[in-house]
């Protein structure tokens, strides 16, 4: 694992590479963002995970047109919003997405919640479909989708490709982002992602601090030198996970990128083993399906 680097990849299923360190922009006031986000590229990030609910895919548009980074080389996500689900507002929130950033495409477009029933999420997914045949999506996918979920997806995909034409054209699923950390770990939907190929993100990486000066993080921090959150943001990379600190402070956003010179042992990931199911964020993972 420590040959990875902050430019390292992964192959998304639909043929895209996802960096494999994000800068999440949750919570980071409009006027704020596109500073925050020229930071995070001046450390080297080159994935940013904004959403049309965050009210800054303006600000995030604004910091990748004036970095002079050309566009290939950043990743940039935006989400539906749960207001904006089901068919018609889906489509609509594409194109304001789109208008909003000031960009000719959106490397990736996640649902952002399962809220609104079977039909709506049906529908919202087949917009997004629709908006990667028409080139203004690169890749798409989910957030906050539990296994019940993801296999309803799995069922909507066979019949979008029954009543579109074939196989291919009920889209892919590319990505689920959900709170994941060692206190709330999703084992069950790492494992559904996993199968099949499905990059699998975390938000709230380091628990929103929550979890600081708990004694297995002091002392995995002082054994290897680095802070709490570097811990929790490496144990994620190691996972195989996307992880998506987020933060405004230059110092904290550089030292979020520096994981790359040391690596967790078999017996410190164990250390970060638990039963435990602590989300410290909202929580439409075990949202039912009818909801």
């Amino acid at each position: 694992m420590a040959k990875y680097n902050i430019a390292s990849t992964f192959k998304l299923n639909s043929g895209y590479e996802i960096p494999r360190l994000g800068f999440g922009v949750y919570q980071t006031p409009p006027e704020e963002t596109e500073k925050a986000v020229l930071e995070a590229f001046k450390v080297g990030y080159r994935h940013i995970d904004s959403a049309a609910a965050y009210r800054n895919e303006a600000g995030c548009g604004n910091a990748m047109r004036a970095s002079k980074i050309p566009r290939s080389e950043i990743f940039f996500t935006s989400k539906i919003p749960p207001r904006g689900m089901g068919y018609d507002l889906a489509k609509a929130q594409v194109e304001t997405s789109l208008k909003t950033s000031g960009l000719d495409y959106i490397d990736l477009m996640l649902i952002h919640s399962p809220f609104g029933g079977s039909a709506v999420r049906k529908g919202t997914w087949k917009a997004l479909v629709e908006a990667v045949e028409e080139g203004k999506i690169r890749s798409i996918g989910v957030s906050n989708y539990g296994v019940h979920h993801l296999d309803e997806l799995e069922k909507q995909i066979a019949e979008l490709e029954a009543e579109r034409g074939g196989k291919g054209k009920g889209g892919v699923i590319s990505v689920n982002q959900c709170e994941v950390h060692p206190w709330c770990p999703r084992r069950d939907v790492a494992e559904w992602c996993a199968k099949r190929n499905i990059a699998f993100e975390a938000y709230a990486p380091v628990v929103r601090g929550a979890r600081f000066g708990e004694k297995v993080l002091v002392d995995l921090s002082k054994k290897h030198g680095k802070t709490e959150a570097q811990i929790l943001i490496r144990w994620s990379l190691q996972k195989g996970y996307v992880p998506l600190p987020k933060s405004v402070t230059p110092s904290r956003i550089k030292e979020n990128a520096e994981v790359y010179d040391f690596e967790l042992s078999k017996e410190d990931m164990d250390t970060l083993e638990f039963n435990e199911y602590s989300p410290v964020c909202w929580d439409p993972v075990v949202s039912p399906l009818d909801n």
